[in-house]
């Protein structure tokens, strides 16, 4: 006998079962999945990018949000939450309870064991569908290591990567440039 397929759940259910659940879930190929928590070092990592990040940008037109928003990708055919987004010129909405993005400038994911495969290939596969991502950046939990993807004019993403307490992250679309030793500062690597 031949396996059925899976249900899908359509966009709109799943935003109806998403805002009224205390567990944040999310969504791709009509399938909505519940999200994990995250480790110590996963959430001192966040944080401190959010602070950088938020003195870099202070006096411009650029904000940085963590976790709670939830992104729209290509019209709802996935929503995801990044771990942090930095959005300029002003947050776009999906809809009326301002709590999905559409225009996210940069895209910054912690990796862990369990997620590492999903958020290098399948949320980056989604996230390339979004006009205004202009940079996708992967920060390693377990070792000073930062890779990103930085897009280029004629849509070509790049490779760039950077380890060690020398190594430094250069975010070409906030004109932005971060040390790992002060990314990774309150981390015990050892």
């Amino acid at each position: 006998m031949a396996a059925s397929p899976q249900p899908t759940l359509s966009p709109a259910d799943y935003l109806a079962i998403d805002r009224a659940s205390k567990t944040r879930h999310e969504y791709a190929d009509g399938l909505m999945v519940a999200m994990s928590g995250g480790s110590s070092r996963h959430s001192v990592l966040i944080a401190s990018l959010a602070r950088l990040l938020g003195n870099a940008l202070a006096d411009g037109n650029c904000a940085v949000s963590v976790t709670e928003l939830r992104l729209q990708v290509a019209q709802g055919a996935a929503y995801l939450f990044p771990d942090l987004m930095v959005i300029c010129g002003g947050f776009q909405y999906s809809d009326g309870p301002k709590d999905t993005l559409t225009n996210p400038t940069v895209i910054v994911e912690v990796l862990s064991d369990s997620t590492e495969r999903w958020d290098r290939v399948g949320k980056f596969a989604r996230y390339r569908q979004v006009d205004s991502l202009r940079e996708y950046v992967l920060v390693a939990q377990d070792e000073m290591s930062i890779e990103w993807y930085t897009r280029r004019d004629d849509g070509e993403w790049v490779y760039h990567a950077a380890t060690g307490p020398d190594g430094t992250i250069h975010l070409h679309s906030l004109d932005v440039t971060l040390a790992l030793a002060e990314i990774y500062s309150k981390l015990d690597l050892t």
